[in-house]
Protein backbone atom coordinates (compact mmCIF):
# COMPACT_ATOMS: atom_id res chain seq x y z
CA UNK A 1 0.00 0.00 0.00
CA UNK A 2 1.42 3.22 -0.58
CA UNK A 3 1.28 6.18 1.39
CA UNK A 4 1.98 10.25 0.20
CA UNK A 5 3.49 10.78 3.97
CA UNK A 6 2.96 13.66 5.84
CA UNK A 7 6.01 15.45 5.38
CA UNK A 8 5.74 18.73 6.99
CA UNK A 9 4.69 17.22 10.19
CA UNK A 10 6.25 18.98 12.68
CA UNK A 11 7.12 22.26 10.94
CA UNK A 12 4.12 23.71 9.65
CA UNK A 13 1.94 22.06 12.01
CA UNK A 14 2.39 19.95 14.93
CA UNK A 15 3.33 16.15 14.19
CA UNK A 16 0.53 15.27 17.66
CA UNK A 17 -2.80 14.82 17.05
CA UNK A 18 -3.84 15.81 20.64
CA UNK A 19 -1.15 19.25 19.70
CA UNK A 20 -3.34 19.30 15.87
CA UNK A 21 -6.87 19.14 17.88
CA UNK A 22 -5.98 21.75 20.78
CA UNK A 23 -5.17 24.06 18.47
CA UNK A 24 -8.05 23.34 16.57
CA UNK A 25 -10.19 23.91 19.32
CA UNK A 26 -8.40 27.76 20.33
CA UNK A 27 -9.25 28.95 16.62
CA UNK A 28 -12.95 27.39 17.38
CA UNK A 29 -13.05 29.51 20.81
CA UNK A 30 -12.05 32.51 19.36
CA UNK A 31 -14.50 32.36 16.14
CA UNK A 32 -17.31 31.21 18.38
CA UNK A 33 -16.52 34.08 20.86
CA UNK A 34 -15.43 37.05 18.85
CA UNK A 35 -17.39 36.45 15.19
CA UNK A 36 -19.73 39.17 15.13
CA UNK A 37 -21.54 37.48 12.17
CA UNK A 38 -22.51 33.57 13.27
CA UNK A 39 -24.59 32.92 9.88
CA UNK A 40 -20.95 32.60 8.10
CA UNK A 41 -20.39 29.41 9.95
CA UNK A 42 -23.49 27.74 8.33
CA UNK A 43 -22.44 28.28 5.04
CA UNK A 44 -22.36 24.94 2.52
CA UNK A 45 -19.74 26.19 0.28
CA UNK A 46 -19.20 24.20 -3.13
CA UNK A 47 -14.88 25.68 -2.95
CA UNK A 48 -12.90 27.04 -0.57
CA UNK A 49 -9.96 29.43 -0.79
CA UNK A 50 -7.78 28.41 2.25
CA UNK A 51 -3.80 29.55 3.07
CA UNK A 52 -1.06 27.64 3.56
CA UNK A 53 1.52 28.67 6.27
CA UNK A 54 2.71 27.19 9.17
CA UNK A 55 -0.49 27.03 11.58
CA UNK A 56 0.58 29.34 14.08
CA UNK A 57 0.18 32.19 11.65
CA UNK A 58 -2.80 30.92 9.16
CA UNK A 59 -4.44 28.69 11.17
CA UNK A 60 -7.23 30.49 12.38
CA UNK A 61 -7.85 31.65 8.92
CA UNK A 62 -7.40 28.10 7.37
CA UNK A 63 -9.31 26.92 10.05
CA UNK A 64 -12.68 29.37 9.47
CA UNK A 65 -12.62 28.04 5.97
CA UNK A 66 -12.46 24.06 6.65
CA UNK A 67 -14.86 24.36 9.27
CA UNK A 68 -17.66 25.22 7.20
CA UNK A 69 -16.83 23.11 4.24
CA UNK A 70 -17.65 19.97 6.21
CA UNK A 71 -21.04 21.57 6.39
CA UNK A 72 -21.19 20.88 2.51
CA UNK A 73 -20.89 16.62 3.84
CA UNK A 74 -18.79 15.57 0.47
CA UNK A 75 -18.31 12.22 -0.28
CA UNK A 76 -14.35 13.36 -1.41
CA UNK A 77 -12.41 17.33 -1.56
CA UNK A 78 -9.94 17.78 -4.14
CA UNK A 79 -7.44 19.98 -2.57
CA UNK A 80 -5.36 21.99 -5.66
CA UNK A 81 -2.45 23.75 -4.36
CA UNK A 82 1.31 25.10 -6.20
CA UNK A 83 4.35 23.65 -6.33
CA UNK A 84 6.80 24.99 -4.47
CA UNK A 85 9.53 22.83 -4.26
CA UNK A 86 9.65 21.36 -7.94
CA UNK A 87 9.46 22.83 -11.46
CA UNK A 88 7.24 20.54 -13.95
CA UNK A 89 4.73 21.53 -16.45
CA UNK A 90 0.54 20.53 -15.80
CA UNK A 91 -0.86 19.13 -12.91
CA UNK A 92 0.54 16.07 -10.59
CA UNK A 93 -1.52 13.98 -8.84
CA UNK A 94 -1.92 11.99 -5.71
CA UNK A 95 -1.37 8.28 -7.24
CA UNK A 96 -1.36 6.68 -3.36
CA UNK A 97 -3.65 4.72 -1.65
CA UNK A 98 -3.70 7.07 1.37
CA UNK A 99 -2.54 10.34 2.61
CA UNK A 100 -0.98 10.53 6.05
CA UNK A 101 -1.46 13.00 8.85
CA UNK A 102 -1.30 12.83 12.25
CA UNK A 103 -4.79 12.88 12.94
CA UNK A 104 -5.19 9.32 11.06
CA UNK A 105 -4.80 8.36 7.75
CA UNK A 106 -7.25 9.43 4.88
CA UNK A 107 -8.29 7.58 1.77
CA UNK A 108 -7.69 8.70 -1.63
CA UNK A 109 -9.83 8.69 -4.54
CA UNK A 110 -7.45 6.85 -7.15
CA UNK A 111 -10.69 5.52 -8.95
CA UNK A 112 -11.99 9.17 -9.38
CA UNK A 113 -8.58 10.81 -10.03
CA UNK A 114 -7.45 7.83 -12.64
CA UNK A 115 -11.24 9.12 -14.27
CA UNK A 116 -9.36 12.72 -14.40
CA UNK A 117 -6.29 11.19 -15.46
CA UNK A 118 -8.21 10.34 -18.62
CA UNK A 119 -10.12 13.66 -19.15
CA UNK A 120 -7.61 15.72 -18.31
CA UNK A 121 -3.91 13.99 -18.59
CA UNK A 122 -3.25 14.53 -15.02
CA UNK A 123 0.72 13.49 -14.65
CA UNK A 124 2.16 12.00 -11.94
CA UNK A 125 5.68 13.80 -10.30
CA UNK A 126 6.56 11.92 -7.03
CA UNK A 127 8.96 14.30 -6.14
CA UNK A 128 6.57 17.85 -6.08
CA UNK A 129 4.21 15.33 -3.37
CA UNK A 130 6.68 14.69 -1.31
CA UNK A 131 6.96 18.13 0.53
CA UNK A 132 4.88 20.06 -0.75
CA UNK A 133 3.38 21.94 2.03
CA UNK A 134 0.46 24.08 0.21
CA UNK A 135 -1.92 21.20 0.19
CA UNK A 136 -0.69 19.27 2.78
CA UNK A 137 -1.54 21.82 5.51
CA UNK A 138 -4.95 21.59 4.74
CA UNK A 139 -5.00 17.55 4.98
CA UNK A 140 -5.41 17.67 8.96
CA UNK A 141 -8.01 20.41 8.94
CA UNK A 142 -10.03 17.96 6.18
CA UNK A 143 -9.71 14.88 9.02
CA UNK A 144 -10.57 16.59 11.69
CA UNK A 145 -13.87 17.76 10.47
CA UNK A 146 -14.62 15.32 7.76
CA UNK A 147 -13.55 11.83 8.84
CA UNK A 148 -15.02 9.70 6.58
CA UNK A 149 -14.22 11.83 3.31
CA UNK A 150 -11.70 10.71 0.73
CA UNK A 151 -9.53 13.38 -0.50
CA UNK A 152 -7.45 13.81 -3.81
CA UNK A 153 -4.53 16.07 -3.83
CA UNK A 154 -3.42 17.80 -7.11
CA UNK A 155 -0.53 19.93 -7.30
CA UNK A 156 0.19 22.36 -10.27
CA UNK A 157 3.28 23.68 -12.01
CA UNK A 158 3.85 25.61 -14.78
CA UNK A 159 0.51 25.58 -16.65
CA UNK A 160 -2.00 28.26 -17.68
CA UNK A 161 -4.82 28.95 -15.51
CA UNK A 162 -7.01 28.50 -18.42
CA UNK A 163 -6.45 24.80 -18.26
CA UNK A 164 -6.48 24.06 -14.71
CA UNK A 165 -10.04 25.65 -14.93
CA UNK A 166 -11.13 23.04 -17.21
CA UNK A 167 -10.51 20.93 -14.01
CA UNK A 168 -12.13 22.90 -11.58
CA UNK A 169 -15.02 23.16 -14.01
CA UNK A 170 -15.54 19.62 -14.09
CA UNK A 171 -15.36 18.88 -10.35
CA UNK A 172 -17.96 22.06 -9.65
CA UNK A 173 -20.18 19.79 -11.27
CA UNK A 174 -20.32 17.06 -9.35
CA UNK A 175 -22.56 17.56 -5.95
CA UNK A 176 -20.76 15.12 -4.13
CA UNK A 177 -16.81 16.66 -4.88
CA UNK A 178 -15.89 19.88 -2.68
CA UNK A 179 -12.60 22.26 -4.13
CA UNK A 180 -9.89 23.51 -1.51
CA UNK A 181 -7.60 25.60 -3.69
CA UNK A 182 -4.87 26.86 -1.46
CA UNK A 183 -2.79 30.16 -1.68
CA UNK A 184 -0.73 32.71 0.25
CA UNK A 185 -1.42 36.38 -0.45
CA UNK A 186 1.26 38.73 -0.58
CA UNK A 187 5.01 38.01 0.60
CA UNK A 188 7.35 39.99 2.64
CA UNK A 189 6.21 43.38 1.94
CA UNK A 190 5.21 46.14 5.08
CA UNK A 191 2.07 45.80 6.29
CA UNK A 192 0.48 48.52 4.84
CA UNK A 193 1.96 47.46 1.12
CA UNK A 194 0.78 44.15 1.99
CA UNK A 195 -2.58 45.41 2.90
CA UNK A 196 -2.50 47.35 -0.68
CA UNK A 197 -1.96 44.18 -2.57
CA UNK A 198 -4.25 41.65 -1.23
CA UNK A 199 -6.49 44.53 -1.32
CA UNK A 200 -6.46 43.59 -5.00
CA UNK A 201 -6.74 39.81 -4.44
CA UNK A 202 -10.06 40.60 -2.51
CA UNK A 203 -11.19 43.04 -4.57
CA UNK A 204 -11.38 40.78 -7.55
CA UNK A 205 -12.50 37.93 -5.86
CA UNK A 206 -15.34 39.68 -4.09
CA UNK A 207 -16.40 40.68 -8.04
CA UNK A 208 -15.02 37.39 -9.53
CA UNK A 209 -12.91 38.99 -11.88
CA UNK A 210 -9.82 38.01 -13.15
CA UNK A 211 -9.63 41.73 -14.56
CA UNK A 212 -8.74 42.65 -11.28
CA UNK A 213 -6.82 40.23 -10.48
CA UNK A 214 -4.34 41.37 -13.01
CA UNK A 215 -3.39 44.42 -11.39
CA UNK A 216 -1.25 43.67 -8.88
CA UNK A 217 -2.52 40.21 -6.71
CA UNK A 218 0.62 38.67 -5.75
CA UNK A 219 -0.97 35.52 -3.99
CA UNK A 220 1.44 32.45 -4.56
CA UNK A 221 -1.79 30.63 -5.71
CA UNK A 222 -3.40 33.18 -8.21
CA UNK A 223 -3.33 30.19 -10.47
CA UNK A 224 -5.36 28.07 -8.18
CA UNK A 225 -7.29 30.96 -7.38
CA UNK A 226 -8.03 32.54 -10.94
CA UNK A 227 -9.17 28.97 -12.02
CA UNK A 228 -11.95 28.78 -9.72
CA UNK A 229 -13.14 32.91 -10.17
CA UNK A 230 -13.17 31.61 -13.83
CA UNK A 231 -15.54 29.09 -13.35
CA UNK A 232 -17.67 30.84 -10.30
CA UNK A 233 -19.61 32.88 -11.95
CA UNK A 234 -20.53 30.35 -14.55
CA UNK A 235 -21.65 28.29 -11.88
CA UNK A 236 -23.72 31.22 -10.31
CA UNK A 237 -21.58 31.08 -6.97
CA UNK A 238 -21.17 33.78 -4.76
CA UNK A 239 -17.79 34.41 -2.54
CA UNK A 240 -18.03 35.11 0.87
CA UNK A 241 -14.60 36.70 2.78
CA UNK A 242 -14.16 35.08 5.80
CA UNK A 243 -11.05 36.08 7.58
CA UNK A 244 -8.06 37.94 5.95
CA UNK A 245 -4.92 39.08 8.07
CA UNK A 246 -1.04 38.72 8.36
CA UNK A 247 1.81 37.48 10.14
CA UNK A 248 2.09 40.97 11.20
CA UNK A 249 -0.93 39.93 13.75
CA UNK A 250 0.90 37.60 15.30
CA UNK A 251 4.53 38.04 15.26
CA UNK A 252 4.06 42.03 15.43
CA UNK A 253 6.73 42.68 13.04
CA UNK A 254 5.21 45.09 10.65
CA UNK A 255 7.85 44.89 7.91
CA UNK A 256 7.73 41.54 6.42
CA UNK A 257 4.67 39.97 6.36
CA UNK A 258 2.60 37.52 4.42
CA UNK A 259 -0.90 37.87 3.94
CA UNK A 260 -3.50 34.98 4.46
CA UNK A 261 -7.18 34.50 3.30
CA UNK A 262 -10.01 32.72 3.24
CA UNK A 263 -13.19 32.24 1.34
CA UNK A 264 -16.05 30.55 0.75
CA UNK A 265 -17.48 29.70 -2.82
CA UNK A 266 -21.47 29.13 -1.90
CA UNK A 267 -24.40 28.48 -4.67
CA UNK A 268 -26.31 31.50 -4.67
Amino acid sequence: MSIRVAGNAGSFYPNSAVEIKSLIEMFNDALDNNLKDKELLKLEPEAIISPHAGYIYSGFTANFAHRVLANKKAKRVVVIGPSHHVYFKGISGSFYDKYQTPLGDIPIDKEYLHVMKQLFNIGFVDEAHKLEHSTETQMPFIKYYQPNVEVIELIYGDIDYKELAKVVDWLLQDSLTTVVISSDLSHFYTEERAHTLDSICINGIEKLDNDILDMGCEACGIIGIKALVENAKDENLKSTILDYRTSGDITNDKERVVGYLSVAFTSS
